[in-house]
């Protein structure tokens, strides 16, 4: 019997569709000649559609990245910095200010706006960067073991010992605060978990026969490592990252929020609800806290439901599940 005629059967058996959609994928790549990574994006987008929270998240974040970074200046055309004495507090709508002003007279539109650049930029660069960082670590320790495996782990559990807010605190009252120095606070302090993934990833793959192939025809190790290891694990990569980013972006948001991250007149999400702590705006002036928490909130829910369709998309064991 054909793998298609298998996964026909199983669906008259079990009833379950997207395990003989699964089967018949595969069937499919067989049948017409398909194989390698070609292929494999193939099927890992054709399940990632059928994640519709994730393909949905997945527009709106092209939508949210479009409109803070290339159409900002279209679709903000008022500076964040512009501060308008005359036009202090002003509601939403008025004055033409879409969602009003904060007590300075600046338009809390653009800073939402610019503000979105900001905090986006500080999630994708401290991910980018510890991500970096932990792959490496991480493959040293699995690929090498003995001593490196030791040190790195031991100072692995040293570094994830203390509570994140405490060490980023520490790190930036030394380098100071500022837009670059928290992304490399963030940076610096993310990549622990990154490493014990890549870490127990690598000590399964490096046993395997082709492994072992590679190393008794001579290949170099980092070769090994770079052309034959990385690969299989670029899969959990990619999907820490994606959750990475949302986590990088509330972190922003909190050290920006203690006054600790990035600093006024420059708007992100998090300086913008710290601008905001007086009662009388939280209950009077929702307009000053409400658009950039709000913000957060869909932009950390997307990414991390992108997150799962990633997850879903990229483990070829969810497809036959």
């Amino acid at each position: 019997m054909s793998v298609e005629g298998k996964a026909d059967q199983d669906l008259r058996i079990d009833g379950n569709p997207d395990r003989a959609e699964g089967l018949r994928e595969i069937a499919s790549a067989f049948d017409s000649g398909e194989g390698g990574a070609a292929a494999q994006r193939r099927r890992a987008w054709r399940r990632f559609r059928r994640h519709k929270l994730a393909l949905a998240s997945a527009a709106l974040m092209i939508v949210l990245v479009l409109i803070a970074f290339p159409l900002a200046p279209v679709v903000a055309p008022i500076h964040p910095h512009k501060i308008q004495i005359r036009e202090i507090g002003l509601a939403p709508g008025e004055a033409g200010h879409l969602l009003g002003t904060d007590l300075t007279g600046r338009d809390v539109w653009s800073r939402v706006v610019y503000g979105g650049r900001v905090s986006m930029s500080v999630g994708i660069v401290a991910v980018s960067l510890y991500i970096t960082i932990g792959t490496i670590l991480g493959s040293i320790a699995g690929y090498y073991g003995g001593r490196a495996d030791a040190m790195i782990m031991r100072t692995t559990d040293t570094v994830m010992a203390f509570p994140t807010l405490i060490i980023l605190i520490t790190i930036v009252s030394f380098i100071g605060p500022g837009i670059f120095n928290s992304m490399l606070a963030i940076g610096l302090i993310g990549w622990t978990g990154v490493a014990r993934l890549v870490r127990s990833l690598i000590l399964s793959i490096r046993e395997t026969d082709y492994i072992m192939a590679a190393q008794a025809v001579g290949v170099e190790e980092k070769w090994i490592i770079i052309r034959h290891i990385l690969p299989n694990v670029v899969a959990p990569i990619t999907v820490a990252a994606s959750f990475g980013i949302a986590g990088a972006i509330l972190t922003e948001a909190g050290l920006s929020f203690l006054g600790l991250g990035v600093q006024v007149p420059t708007p992100s999400w998090g300086n913008m609800l710290n601008e905001a702590q007086n009662i009388q705006i939280i209950e009077n002036m929702l307009w000053f806290w409400l658009p950039p928490g709000l913000m957060i909130t869909i932009c950390v829910l997307a990414i991390n439901f992108i997150g799962d369709g990633l997850r879903d998309a990229l483990d070829p064991r969810m497809s036959l599940e």
